[in-house]
């Protein structure tokens, strides 16, 4: 009897003994079991996320749903000013001038094309020309305007203009001391005109240096220049129509 018992006894002891050994196993597998899913979880909205919202909630910066703006397009009217700057300032740059942006760019683009034309008295081509020539030639590329090829005719048919209220466009007259009309040139701006010089063919001047502010006479404006001037600046200044 007494044998009986104690074999119970450790039965009971080997069975209690048995299920506090797995148990703690089966609680460490559904811990790992459980450690993929958890991590696999986490990445998803890593995953599901586009670029933008991902760099965002790396630095801090924009919100993952906040939508990014793109920069609008230019639109052709600021294509077409951005083009009108960048020659404006180009033939600033060559002609020596500080352009206002609504000069005749035509006139300026023509004189541009005809700096380094050498001298030829009675000429008026890019080969050769002489001043008066030089005058002819541009005034019929840009205003279509035919002109007498001669300073001294040029003189007596166009309206005095004050030295003080020359514009661009308008013709200089120059003479030495009493005598003839013998150089003429278009005046530009800042005190500058173009002209064919005997020294050095189509060129810049100003009407500071010594020479030709001594032998400066008079200013004389081609009234049907001046006209398609004021309807190109008109033209310019109108707003457009969106």
């Amino acid at each position: 009897m007494k044998n009986t018992i104690l074999y119970c006894l450790a039965a009971g002891s080997l069975a209690l003994s048995f299920f506090f050994e797995r148990a703690p196993d089966a609680s460490a597998t559904a811990r790992a079991m459980a450690a993929p899913v958890a991590a696999e979880a986490s990445l998803l909205p890593a995953l599901t996320m586009d670029e933008p919202a991902l760099v965002a909630n790396r630095g801090g910066g924009t919100p993952a749903n906040t939508p990014v703006e793109k920069p609008a397009a230019p639109t052709a009217a600021e294509l077409a000013a951005s083009r009108d700057s960048l020659t404006y300032h180009y033939y600033a740059q060559t002609l020596g001038l500080h352009l206002a942006f609504n000069e005749n760019k035509d006139l300026l683009r023509t004189v541009t094309d005809w700096i380094g034309a050498p001298y030829s008295y009675g000429s008026n081509s890019r080969r050769g020309t002489d001043c008066s020539g030089f005058v002819t030639r541009v005034f019929r590329e840009v205003y279509g305007i035919n002109l007498i090829h001669s300073s001294r005719a040029m003189f007596s048919t166009t309206k005095r203009v004050a030295k003080s209220e020359m514009e661009t466009g308008d013709l200089v007259f120059f003479r030495r001391g009493k005598g003839p009309i013998y150089h003429v040139g278009i005046y530009l701006k800042d005190g500058k005109f173009a002209h064919s010089a005997t020294n050095g063919g189509v060129m810049v001047s100003s009407l500071n240096q010594p020479y030709y502010h001594r032998n400066f006479y008079a200013a004389g404006r081609v009234r049907a220049a001046k006209a398609a001037d004021e309807a190109l600046v008109a033209a310019a200044t109108v707003p457009t129509q969106e």
